[in-house]
């Protein structure tokens, strides 16, 4: 699937609720465009986004809650 640079600017974006609260480490994800999860760095609003199918990023929220991804 392509996303249109247009279109993923144009779409209603949300804080991830395992960023940082004190505003670093910011991700913001968009849930509308169908099959396709639209991330971008909260600092960099115009900046650019990733886009990742709707099933691997499902995957790797479901890592993240459960704690198995390796850490850095």
């Amino acid at each position: 699937m392509s996303i249109r640079r247009h279109e993923v600017s144009a779409v209603q974006w949300r804080k991830s609720s395992y960023s940082n609260p004190d505003g670093g480490n910011c991700v913001e994800v968009a849930d509308c465009l169908p099959g396709t999860v639209p991330v971008r760095d909260s600092k960099n609003p115009h900046g650019p986004a990733l886009t990742f199918e709707a099933t691997a990023w499902t995957s790797f929220v479901t890592a993240v809650k459960h704690g198995r991804l390796p850490r850095a």
